[in-house]
């Protein structure tokens, strides 16, 4: 894994703040969430490898799963208690990194978490079927169609060509992370991990999001002990990018309650 590029979005200082990103993006879009929020708080972002500006993800035989690997980039950037932010794949790391170290979080701000293990769904689990399958076949172009048309803002063949290409070449960074999501292989879910989490928590959903989400946002509110829940109106899952000041608007809700 070469060089990492880190993002700053300059606020309070006494307030530093964290932002994670979801899979086939980069920390980019934060940056106009970073600037509805008027300094509210100092943020920090990176790209994850094999996307944005960082260097290409290529693991060796010793070092850690994608995900294990996110976690602990992260963690670097934690000298105090700070907000945490994650989006899709960013707010599983940030809910590991809070089950991890609860005193480390001030608050957290969860965006459509996709820790399916936390809700098993047959039609997600035929999404993932379908997506290892065409990836086994050479179907690249396939899966990269498919995954998109879930999760994307907009559908694979509206994508210029140049941005295709970007999301082709790191899917296969959507196998990687497999098992963390759907087997919960980092035991994010283990008992008495979320509950041990006494930061304000808010889970933000898109209203047109797959059910999956809203069933994983039923599954991990239950167990918070200090949850709010928002659904945004005519959002997908890419709602940072699509919605952003909506999604400003309740992140400031959550930091005012920390």
């Amino acid at each position: 894994m070469s060089g990492i590029y880190k993002r700053h979005w300059p606020g309070d200082e006494d307030r530093p703040a964290l932002a994670l990103h979801c899979m086939l993006a980069s920390a980019s879009y934060w940056g106009p969430i970073a600037k509805r929020l008027g300094g509210q708080i100092d943020l920090k972002g990176f790209d994850m490898p094999g996307h944005g500006r960082s260097g290409e993800w290529q693991p060796g035989a010793d070092d850690p799963d994608f995900h294990t690997a996110v976690t602990r980039i992260a963690a670097s950037f934690i000298t105090r208690p700070l907000d945490l932010i994650g989006h899709s794949l960013g707010a599983t790391v940030a809910l590991r990194l809070a089950v991890a170290a609860p005193d480390a979080v001030r608050s957290l701000t969860l965006i459509e978490p996709v820790l399916f293990a936390a809700a098993p769904e047959a039609a997600q689990q035929a999404r993932d079927q379908e997506m290892s399958e065409l990836m086994a076949l050479g179907h690249r172009a396939d899966a990269t169609r498919r995954f998109v048309d879930a999760w994307g803002a907009q559908p694979y063949d509206d994508l210029t060509p140049e941005l295709q290409e970007q999301m082709l070449d790191r899917i296969d960074l959507v196998q990687a992370t497999g098992p963390t999501l759907t087997e919960d292989r980092a035991r994010i879910l283990r008992p008495g991990g979320l509950e041990s989490i006494a930061a304000p928590v808010l889970l933000i959903s898109g209203e047109r999001s797959p059910a999956v989400i809203h069933h994983i946002a039923d599954a991990l509110a239950a167990r918070l002990p200090d949850v709010g829940r928002a659904n945004v109106p005519e959002a997908g899952h890419m709602l940072p990018i699509t919605h952003p000041d909506q999604v400003a608007g309740l992140i400031g809700v959550n930091l005012s309650r920390a």
